[in-house]
């Protein structure tokens, strides 16, 4: 049996949104998307890691009261979050690909620490790191 961590949850402001990004822009494929109720749990995954998924969670309740969520909801908009890494095997590539689909970047890819890295967020603010595999 494997085991490890399967899912991490990633705060944003709307799914739709999150999920047109996450798949269209980045190359993220539905994992799962169900409701209920009003509650609806949405997972990506990005093809080459087919064993994690990324839940993307409108920071509400049940998790949270209206008032921890609205200020959760501004600190991600602004950035606050720690930014996520995306390994890929060629950065450059992947970030002309990805700026082609629609992405802003916050930094264009810089050699560095023996690697290669560029940084993008998403539409609800969260960072991302793309760092070339070594």
């Amino acid at each position: 049996m494997n085991q490890g961590v399967a899912v991490v949850g990633l705060y944003v402001r709307d799914q739709d949104e999150a999920l047109a990004f996450y798949t269209e822009k980045v190359g993220f494929k539905v994992h799962t998307d169900a409701k209920n109720g009003s509650y609806r749990w949405l997972t990506v995954q990005y093809p080459e890691q087919p064993v994690f998924q990324l839940g993307l969670m409108i920071p509400e309740s049940p998790m949270l009261d209206a008032e921890s969520a609205q200020t959760l909801r501004a600190l991600v908009a602004k950035g606050a979050m720690p930014p996520l890494v995306l390994e890929v095997a060629d950065v450059k590539a992947t970030y002309e690909r990805m700026k082609a689909r629609g992405v802003e970047f916050t930094q264009e890819p810089v050699a560095r620490f023996g690697s290669v890295d560029a940084g993008f967020r998403d539409p609800s603010g969260n960072g991302w790191k793309l760092v070339q595999a070594r």
